[in-house]
């Protein structure tokens, strides 16, 4: 089939994303549940045998100017190396092949674009979702369930997004218009032709932790624009990165395009090439999703390349008040636990007044004290690690053992007041995994130090303020200052709710208020919630907003008198 093709077949599907996008309403392209999925025990089973014929073996793309095969990958589950070594490709070559499609590519349609990736979408959902899903649990660490969901359709869904996007900019330059105007006694018309011009070759860095969840809004925003994608993926988590490559690399191919306008770089722990490839001169865009620390030196010296971030940061929570303690403890728990705070989205920080939190309304309420809050947290928290059945299905594995390294730093330190120690639960399906259950310490603002920065994995801080106004100040402070995507306050008092709502704000986090239930309080929907806002340290672009595609590519002008 052609791109025009595709699109057509498709047309329905990229036209609800489209409406949803505009009305930000709740939607998905895809069954969100693995059950939902059709014929979901065999196309589980089928994906599962498909991971396990990868094992031990080369991943081959057909790539240019191979030079030696590497491979470090490490299942979290079976703490095994899963065998599968990559194509290390010379730098040059790679950037040399991608830039030999780009006018071709540029020259076609945004809708045939948007056709060819709209059916690399639903080939991935369709063919290789639960090859991907095992993947990524087998590679970052993330339960079977959230592999699905947060990995597999949810990331796809953010693909779809970023094309709606992307098509809307390129819809917005009109290509073609007869311009007239007096100059004068004379009448002069002209002919204006606007073309879009790509910007070249991006680079996409995809982090150990959620591989394919930033990367597919990047590449798709770069090649929907009409540029070419190089993905670096981080060591730990080659995989997923590879799988998707391969069919991205086959729709282009069939659709008659160069396979090379997707490929793939590897690197070592030992010899990486990150910034090699950010200052080599074909470089035109970066997307990188990884360590705050990396993530600041690629914002520093991208340049002259466009450059988009997305880090982590501290996310806070202020609990000033609520009806239902309970309840409020509940959600932050099972928060905290999920995936072992190992999302860049996790809370960490839980700034508490140092008066106690007012629980009840009216003249019924009480106040707890800030011991018995941060008591009450831990005793949640254990309960999850105690239950090696709800702990599997909520805390997975622990994605690096540098992780394992920092909670034993951090607990074991005397200047640190242990509320919950950590410690490792027994998988009940992997008795090999790399697992540990929350680290909860006590801190103050005088240890400002401890807290911000980020503390990657299931490590949080209940933090003792002088009140809640000052909590809220606190709070707003270090993620302006450190950094923060999320923030989440508890309070029944509405005008520290609107006080609350400016000063996040302003600090540049999102901000969601008296959450309570069975959503994760960090669930990041598709089609309508922006994840970062590009206002402090935690990141420079959004998904999904206009900026996050217009400026990959440009306009050039051509004029002529009129026939």
């Amino acid at each position: 089939m052609t791109a025009d093709d595709l699109f057509e077949q498709h047309r329905e599907r990229f036209a609800n994303a489209r409406a949803v996008c505009r009305t930000r309403a709740a939607w998905s392209a895809f069954a969100d549940q693995p059950a939902s999925y059709p014929d979901f025990p065999a196309a589980r089973a089928a994906g599962e045998e498909a991971f396990r014929a990868r094992l031990g073996r080369r991943h081959e793309l057909a790539l240019l100017s191979v030079q030696d095969w590497v491979g470090e990958e490490v299942s979290p589950y079976t703490q095994q190396p899963l065998g599968i070594e990559y194509p290390r490709c010379d730098l040059d070559a790679s950037f040399k092949a991608a830039n030999t499609g780009v006018a071709a590519w540029s020259a076609t349609t945004p809708q045939q674009r948007a056709g060819a990736l709209l059916e690399v979408i639903d080939r991935i959902y369709r063919r290789h979702l639960f090859e991907l899903a095992y993947a990524v649990m087998h590679t970052a660490g993330q339960s079977f369930n959230m592999s699905y969901a947060g990995s597999g359709v949810n990331a796809l869904d953010r693909g779809i997004e970023a094309l709606v996007y992307a098509c809307d900019a390129m819809d917005a330059v009109t290509p073609q218009v007869r311009w007239q105007r007096s100059f004068g006694s004379t009448q002069i018309q002209l002919e204006k032709r606007y073309r879009l011009v790509p910007r070249g070759v991006a680079v996409c860095f995809t982090c150990a932790s959620f591989p394919t969840w930033n990367a597919y809004p990047s590449m798709i925003a770069n090649l929907a624009t009409g540029n070419a994608v190089i993905v670096k993926p981080h060591p730990a988590t080659v995989l997923p990165m590879a799988i998707s490559i391969q069919v991205f690399r086959e729709v282009l191919a069939e659709c008659g395009f160069n396979h090379n306008l997707v490929s793939l770089v590897v690197d070592t722990t030992r010899d990486p090439i990150g910034k090699h490839i950010i200052k080599h001169p074909d470089c035109a865009i970066v997307d990188f999703t990884g360590s705050a620390s990396f993530g600041q030196w690629v914002e520093q010296h991208a340049h002259p390349a466009l450059c988009y971030t997305e880090t982590a940061g501290c996310n806070a929570v202020v609990l000033d008040s609520c009806e239902d303690l309970d309840a409020v403890i509940r959600s932050l728990a099972t928060t905290l636990c999920l995936f072992s705070a190992q999302m860049c989205t996790s809370p960490q920080n839980i700034y508490l007044p140092g008066d106690g939190v007012r629980v009840g309304t009216g003249s019924g309420a009480t106040r707890v004290s800030v011991q018995d809050v941060s008591h009450k947290l831990a005793d949640a928290l254990s309960a999850i690690g105690r239950d090696p059945k709800k702990a599997a299905a909520i805390l997975a594995a622990i994605q690096s053992p540098a992780t394992l390294e920092l909670i034993v730093s951090l607990q074991s330190s005397p200047a640190n007041q242990v509320l919950l120690a950590s410690k490792s639960y027994a998988h009940p399906d992997f008795p090999a995994a790399r697992t540990a259950t929350p680290l909860l310490l006590a801190a103050s603002p005088q240890q400002r130090a401890l807290y911000t920065t980020e503390r990657f994995g299931p490590i949080s801080f209940a933090i003792h303020c002088g009140n809640s106004k000052d909590a809220l100040s606190q709070a707003a402070a270090d993620v302006k200052e450190a950094g923060g995507l999320t923030a989440f306050v508890y309070s029944t008092d509405e005008r520290f709710i609107a006080d609350a709502e400016n000063a996040f704000a302003l600090a540049g986090s999102q901000l969601t208020v008296n959450l309570t239930g069975p959503m994760p309080l960090n669930f990041a929907a598709a089609y309508s919630g922006y994840h970062v806002t590009g206002l402090n340290p935690a990141g420079n672009a959004s998904l999904t907003d206009a900026a996050f595609v217009a400026s990959r590519f440009r306009i050039a002008q051509v004029r002529r008198p009129a026939a």
